[in-house]
């Protein structure tokens, strides 16, 4: 992922933080193990994205309650963190060109809740969403959100 998408992702968070303030937050169910290999669907390198691309499967889990390991891409900012972007991996996800829309999630923290950066894997515990995000230039940065309730 390159840094002018990193930057547009982090403006892309700090935007659409006041609809988290509304969210409640992942239901109180039992939270469902995924990876990113489950939120993966086909979609050529420079094709543009269609919401038509997501699976059944990926669309079912909207709205609800799950837990997935990735890494947080570093910040500013070390601890207290609100909002971050989670990645599936460390090197080739983040800092690598032609990252793939469905290796990154924004995860928001719920109303109250915060973390710390760390350069070791994280379980995030929240509420999956699909929402996307678009930069300036029209191009998908981002198409899937959490609602974090959990960090570990």
């Amino acid at each position: 992922m390159n840094v002018l998408r990193m930057s547009v992702l982090a403006v892309a968070l700090i935007v659409s933080s006041h609809a988290v303030a509304q969210d409640k937050g992942a239901p109180s169910g039992a939270a469902d193990d995924i990876t990113f290999d489950d939120i993966k669907f086909d979609i050529k390198k420079d094709a543009r994205f269609k919401r038509a691309m997501l699976t059944k499967k990926i669309e079912e889990m909207s709205g609800k309650p799950v837990r997935i390991r990735g890494y947080i891409l570093p910040g500013f900012v070390e601890k207290g963190i609100k909002q971050f972007v989670l990645v599936r991996d460390n090197m080739e996800c983040c800092f690598g060109p032609g990252a793939a829309l469905y290796d990154c999630i924004l995860v928001e923290m719920a109303p109250g809740k915060s973390t710390s950066f760390t350069v070791r894997p994280v379980s995030v515990e929240g509420e999956f969403q699909i929402r996307e995000f678009r930069g300036p230039d029209g191009k998908h940065l981002a198409i899937y959100r959490m609602v974090g309730r959990q960090v570990k």
